[in-house]
């Protein structure tokens, strides 16, 4: 079995789009998704999350996580309808920016690259920009619902991809699960694993600083 890769072996010289994952990387989700979840559970008398089923919604569609979480029910759309009921704008405060972001965006832009979002999230990703006042710091977002399949499909950097005009390896993906990892790897195009040190990837960052440095950035290489 072959062994994580640490080094950082992109070649950032063609990269012309910088695309993050938003759970796990633009935003620690952990608090707001675990409190939207275990309310929609205790709606239906379930216990709350246990530590594997969160790793797992973490990476899912709302749809994947409903199915995932209630595989007893034939019919969902009593959940579906509680989801609405509870509103996932309830927990977007809860959501903690990462530090460095903001700075990071401002500096892709000064580089002239694309600064892209690929994201499971589907109808909540526009309040969860509006919230942190991130609406114009991206000049693209793609979530699950704007593709046929959700990551782990290449889709969404498809997508993008297709709207600038690019090739793989003029695009860097920065994401922290596995569905990142291979949707990245299907696409065909760079990929740098946030704060997941036992994620293969073309290059590791546990920092905003070090994402910037890695691309060569220069505010981050002076």
């Amino acid at each position: 079995m072959n062994s994580p890769k640490k080094a950082n072996i992109m070649d950032t010289s063609a990269i012309k789009a910088v695309v993050f994952d938003c759970d796990g990387v633009m935003f620690d989700t952990a608090l707001a998704n675990r409190k939207f979840y275990n309310d929609l559970l205790a709606a239906f008398n379930k216990a709350p999350l246990d530590d594997e089923q969160f790793k797992n919604i973490h990476m899912m569609t709302v749809r994947a996580a409903v199915e995932y979480l209630y595989p007893e029910m034939d019919d969902h759309q009593p959940v579906y309808k509680m989801i609405k009921s509870i509103g996932y704008e309830s927990v977007v405060p809860l959501m903690l920016m990462e530090p460095g972001l903001i700075e990071l965006l401002d500096a892709i832009k000064q580089a002239g690259l694309v600064r892209g979002v690929a994201t499971n999230r589907t109808n909540t990703m526009g309040r969860v920009l509006i919230e942190h006042k991130l609406k114009k710091s991206f000049d693209i977002v793609v979530t699950a619902s704007d593709v046929a399949n959700p990551k782990p499909f290449p889709d969404q950097l498809e997508k993008i991809m297709g709207a600038y005009a690019l090739v793989p390896k003029q695009l860097v993906f920065i994401g922290d699960s596995i569905y990142d990892k291979k949707a990245a790897e299907s696409a065909g195009t760079w990929f740098i694993a946030f704060k997941q040190p036992g994620l293969e990837a073309h290059a590791h960052a546990v920092s905003m600083d070090e994402v910037g440095g890695l691309l060569k950035l220069s505010k981050y290489n002076s």
